[in-house]
């Protein structure tokens, strides 16, 4: 393999040949649950063992066709449950796949992207600060490459890099400075790095069988349903015993009691729960990835509907990211620059008139141009744009003039670099000129000025006095104004090999700096008023100056109120500043640093955060918030400390995520509240029925049979409560405040309307049995039919904790479950071949009819009681 500096990477019909040798860069996963063993966790419950031997016991008493019934309805049961958690398993495999990583990669002399999977031995791969190593490989070129390789050896410190062609296979990892290893961070810097191994070859590979562990992820709120449903269990199965032993008392069969008493227990006791809320989180996840919001864990759903700070970096999030140099200031004249976006058409106007650009312009163009890692090339009529946009709109405004980096580069060789980052503000490179080497750096004015002891006018160096700072500082203030984004551009000669940064960004000469603009994003504006109504509070963070900064703030609708600046934040202490916290808007002048203290300070207020962040620097704040938002096109480190990754770098995607994160949880309070009412209702109406037979009417039988309980499970508790969480979001949902972290899922208001609920079901269906009891099969028909009705007529009910007729969107799926429903329902009575399976017999119209009609009293019986719990304010 030919190692160096020059070495020209793959054709993609040779990485297509090796890749088909040494197959893809995937390290191997262990794998989950097959379906059929899926399908057999289904049996395993203690209550569903002891129902099939109860069934069995059933068939050797010579009742074969209830013990046939009800082993089917068994297998049905464990049939649906199968489909929901393999529903869940699948969604969760598909959230892993949303977030393919990437790779840039020379190929066929061309900086490509591709997946990471498809990185190929031999391929050439270009590392920047933020990316994550694709694969295991020795150096060509490096510019201060650091990287993080605690992953690997435990050492908590940065590793620095340096080209060394020498074969070192042999020496610890740590030792190996000239190769970088899959699964590590770029810290700082930048290089270009020849593949050697790839997948379970790699080092990461080797041990991949000890670092791989099952991991289940459960949320916060699937632990308080465990333990609900557990808790919720034990209350089910002591009514179960009480229910059973009253009827025995009463002298019903103890078979059949004991049968019934068990069917019951299978059909209140809530153990599809946690399937049904992994795959509505699930789901909802899948729908926000397309709507450019990646979730990345899925806790953040839940935390989505407390958010009440959206922290959202300027840049590239609520502007366009796409930067334009309107204006450019020399110490000799301002100019003003026309063209639109990349488009490197345009020209040069001083005080209204165009003009070529003299030798002052020309200089600080050349030298914007040498100290950039951007580039800009025309391919096939299309202009292709590689780097970050202010250093593109550097490239574009020196192309208006006929300066273009492809030529600078073949005169002028980079001899050493020193990398902008956020702490230093700014970035130095030394290359050689026909007069020696020279020193290029570009920043933020108020650095670079500082640095700066010349400037450049009419050709000549002369002396930076304080005042021309000020003057210069005072142009800036102006054009800040204006919502410009300024970059200052100095420059000295460099005949030393010293490349200490006090050596080499010190005596600087000042050439000028120029203006550009970023359009703020057309939705954002309306984004940010959906923001105050849903009582979440949009701020504004930039490292812009201040004056530029409430300039942009204004165009955006943020409301204007305080802004503070990093060096004010930096006077203030945590406590002072956390007092003021919640009343400031926007953040000027800042770092990543202030980042972390931001947050800190608002959730010591209680409040819930998201922040954004793209670049190494910023994982510590996107750890530490709610919701960590990563920006697509920011570093691989800041989206692995994220929750959530936005794909357009859009802030309007974080309120839709905000907005949907909110209906996921709606829907989930929905579904947990219609099968707990639901289940209640089952067992108050067996509970009842004994004790109406112990009291008032002597020896009643009960309104219920074994499989007619089963066959109730399986209508209400399937499609129904499946559909509830797919309920459209409501209307008004970003009209509602926060919800507080806090609140339980079935809280106090939740178990009365639980209840409310039970009764109402318990006692229409107890009132259909006792009015046909003359003729026991057919009592127990209409109440079986009543039950099943009541609970499909709720499920329209759950579709709004307000009113049905707010609930939005018209959800077709539940509709069609309710229909499929009733349908099975009518086919259990009306078809021969199964009214004996079901113990039930066919009903006259008119019977049905009140059947219908009584348990459709459940929906304005519940309109009222939430018409009437809002005037009371309950």
């Amino acid at each position: 393999m030919r190692y160096g500096k020059n070495y020209p990477g793959l054709s993609s019909a040779e990485a297509v040949r090796i890749l088909a040798e040494t197959g893809r860069n995937k390290l191997t996963e262990k794998k989950g649950k097959t379906p059929a063993e899926l399908f057999l966790e289904q049996f395993s419950s203690v209550l569903i063992i002891v129902l099939i031997l109860a069934a069995l016991v059933s068939f050797f008493l010579g009742e074969v066709i209830d013990a046939a019934a009800i082993i089917s309805i068994v297998i049905l049961n464990a049939v649906l449950g199968f489909v929901q958690e393999y529903r869940a398993e699948k969604s969760l495999e598909a959230l892993k796949k949303i977030m393919n990583p990437v790779a840039k990669v020379v190929r066929d002399g061309k900086d490509v992207v591709i997946p990471a999977f498809d990185i190929a031995p031999g391929d050439l791969v270009i590392l920047e600060a933020g990316d994550k190593v694709p694969a295991d490989g020795i150096l060509a070129e490096s510019f201060s490459l650091q990287t993080d390789e605690s992953a690997l050896t435990g050492e908590s410190f940065p590793v620095e890099k340096k080209v060394n062609l020498d074969k070192d296979e042999n020496r610890p990892v740590s030792e190996r400075t000239n190769r970088v290893f899959m699964g590590t961070a770029v810290t700082y810097g930048h290089a270009k790095f020849i593949v050697e191994k790839t997948g379970m070859r790699t080092e990461v590979g080797k041990i991949a069988d000890l670092i791989q562990e099952e991991r289940t992820i459960k949320t916060p709120l699937q632990k308080k349903l465990d333990v609900f449903g557990k808790n919720m269990a034990k209350i089910i199965m002591a009514a179960v015993a009480v229910i059973f032993v009253l009827g025995v008392y009463e002298g019903i069969d103890a078979f059949r009691m004991f049968l019934s008493s068990v069917s019951l227990a299978v059909a209140a006791i809530p153990e599809g729960l946690p399937a049904v809320v992994t795959t509505s989180l699930a789901l909802g996840v899948y729908r926000m990835s397309r709507q450019n919001a990646i979730v990345r864990k899925l806790p953040a759903v839940e935390t989505l509907g407390a958010i009440t700070f959206i922290v959202s970096d300027k840049t590239g999030t609520l502007t366009e990211n796409e930067m334009t140099v309107r204006k450019i200031y020399t110490p000799s004249k301002i100019y003003e620059v026309s063209g639109s976006g990349y488009s490197t058409e345009g020209e040069f106007s001083s005080a209204g008139s165009r003009v070529s650009a003299d030798e002052d312009l020309e200089f600080l163009l050349k030298a914007g141009a040498l100290c950039n890692n951007s580039y800009i090339s025309e391919e096939e009529d299309n202009v292709r744009i590689v780097g970050d946009p202010t250093e593109v709109s550097m490239l574009v405004a020196a192309a208006k003039a006929g300066i273009y980096k492809d030529s600078l580069n073949k005169k002028y060789e980079r001899l050493h670099e020193m990398v902008f980052d956020s702490e230093r503000k700014r970035m130095s490179v030394v290359a050689s000129t026909p007069d020696g080497p020279a020193v290029f750096t570009k920043g933020a004015i108020d650095v670079v000025v500082d640095l700066c002891i010349k400037e450049r006018k009419g050709g000549k160096e002369i002396k930076l006095t304080e005042k021309r700072k000020m003057e210069i500082l005072a142009q800036n203030e102006q054009m800040a104004s204006e919502a410009l984004r300024i970059i200052a551009v100095a420059y000295k000669k460099y005949d030393r090999n010293d490349y200490e940064e006090k050596s080499v960004e010190s005596g600087l000469v000042f050439l000028g700096f120029a203006g550009m603009i970023d359009p703020p994003r057309p939705e954002v504006k309306q984004s940010i008023e959906t923001c105050e109504k849903a009582g979440i509070r949009p701020v504004m963070i930039t490292g812009d100056h201040k004056i530029t900064a409430v300039a942009i703030s204004k165009e955006l609708g943020f409301p204007q109120g305080r802004v503070l600046t990093g060096g004010e934040l930096d006077e203030l202490g945590d406590e002072e500043f956390e007092k003021i916290a919640g009343e400031i808007w926007v953040y000027a002048r800042m770092s990543p640093q202030h980042k972390t203290r931001i947050i800190k300070a608002l959730q010591k207020r209680g409040e819930v955060v998201a922040m954004t962040g793209d670049g190494v620097n910023d994982a510590p704040a996107l750890r530490l918030a709610d919701i960590g938002v990563a920006i697509g096109s920011g570093t691989d480190v800041a989206k692995e400390a994220s929750t959530m990754v936005l794909a357009d770098d859009n802030f309007a995607t974080i309120v839709k995520a905000v907005r949907e994160g909110r209906g996921i949880y709606d829907n989930i309070r929905k579904f947990v509240f219609y099968l707990l009412s639901c289940n209640v209702g089952e067992v108050f109406t067996i509970l009842f029925a004994i004790v109406l037979g112990s009291t008032i009417m002597k020896d009643l039988p009960l309104p219920l049979v074994a499989v007619q309980i089963l066959w109730m499970n399986l209508l209400t508790d399937g499609l129904p409560a499946l559909a509830l969480g797919m309920q459209p979001v409501e209307k008004d949902i970003m009209e509602r405040k926060p919800r507080n972290r806090n609140e339980e899922l079935v809280d106090r208001k939740t178990i009365f309307n639980i209840v409310f609920v039970g009764l109402i079901i318990s006692a229409g269906t107890l009132h259909m049995f006792t009015s046909f009891i003359s003729d026991l099969h057919k009592a127990q028909t209409v109440a079986f039919t009543t039950i099943v009705f009541f609970q499909l007529f709720h499920a329209l009910n759950s579709q709004s904790e307000k009113s049905i007729l707010k609930s939005g969107a018209p959800n077709m799926y539940l509709l069609l479950a309710i229909f499929l429903s009733f349908i099975l329902q009518l086919a259990v009575i009306y078809l021969p071949v199964l009214g004996p399976i079901f113990e039930t017999i066919p009903l006259s119209a008119d019977e049905m009819l009140k059947i219908i009609f009584v348990a459709f009293l459940i929906i304005p019986a519940m309109e009222a009681k939430k018409f009437i719990l809002k005037l009371e304010n309950f």
